[in-house]
């Protein structure tokens, strides 16, 4: 049997606008069950090739796995009229708001379920970076996830990050989170401090559900990233170890 995966563009509704997802489905035999799904949230940087093809190592794994374009409604990439990194930060953050993104990813959600050749009442979501946050934002706000795996997703997102103009704290909502979490952080990470880590892990535990938090010593911001500079590849392996055994245990 072909072990390639079928992937591709789609679209769909999100409220009044249409957005478009990466999806990749598994090869299975015919008369095969349908593939529980993944729906991913991107880094800042948008819905890459790099994004693309870690949306294909899920279905090559078995998952029918959809990468939404948070950036759908501005032509897929994040927002270019930056002249600082940290501006091209900020603006990318605000432009994939939780108002805006959480909704998104329960929309890919939703497309999945209309599909007959998948099996979205086994979901779970998976999230980088900007991506992490969103994926802990949407744990405490539905039910329909099996499972949340964010990677190094902040913990608190800066002021000039936040629509409101204030720190936005995921660590103060992780208690309500309402499925099992495998968070995934590097011991040496620029962007998110260790003191931010242990407080969140705290949080999750109070959320009375599975949790697992790993901290990979000397890996950065980033780390899971082949085409980024902070790539480690050991910190890497074992987090998409990690991430299979528990998407096996729970979806």
């Amino acid at each position: 049997m072909d072990t390639t995966p079928d992937a591709g563009w789609v679209t769909f509704p999100s409220g009044p606008d249409e957005i478009r997802g990466y999806l990749a489905l598994p090869a299975r035999a015919a008369g095969g069950p349908p593939p529980p799904v993944i729906v991913m949230a991107h880094e800042n940087l948008g819905l890459t090739r790099h994004r693309e093809h870690v949306t294909e190592r899920f279905a090559a794994a078995g998952y029918a796995c959809l990468t939404v374009d948070l950036y759908s409604r501005a032509g897929g990439r994040p927002p270019q009229d930056f002249t600082t990194p940290e501006e091209r930060r900020a603006k990318a953050f605000l432009a994939a708001r939780d108002e805006q993104a959480v909704p998104d990813l329960q929309a890919g959600l939703d497309y999945l379920a209309g599909r007959t050749d998948v099996n979205a009442a086994r979901a779970a979501v998976v999230g980088f970076c900007l991506g992490g946050g969103l994926a802990l934002v949407w744990a405490t706000r539905t039910d329909r996830l099996a499972c949340a795996v964010p990677l190094y997703g902040l913990p608190e997102l800066p002021a000039p990050y936040s629509p409101t103009g204030r720190t936005r704290s995921r660590i103060d909502i992780a208690d309500q989170v309402r499925c099992p979490v495998q968070a995934h952080f590097g011991g040496a990470d620029e962007v998110i401090p260790l003191d931010q880590v242990s407080r969140l892990t705290d949080a999750l535990e109070r959320s009375g559900r599975p949790t697992e938090v790993h901290v990979y010593e000397g890996a950065g911001h980033a780390y899971h990233d082949d085409t980024h500079p902070n790539h480690h590849p050991e910190a890497a392996g074992l987090t998409w170890e990690r991430t299979l055994a528990f998407l096996r245990e729970h979806l």
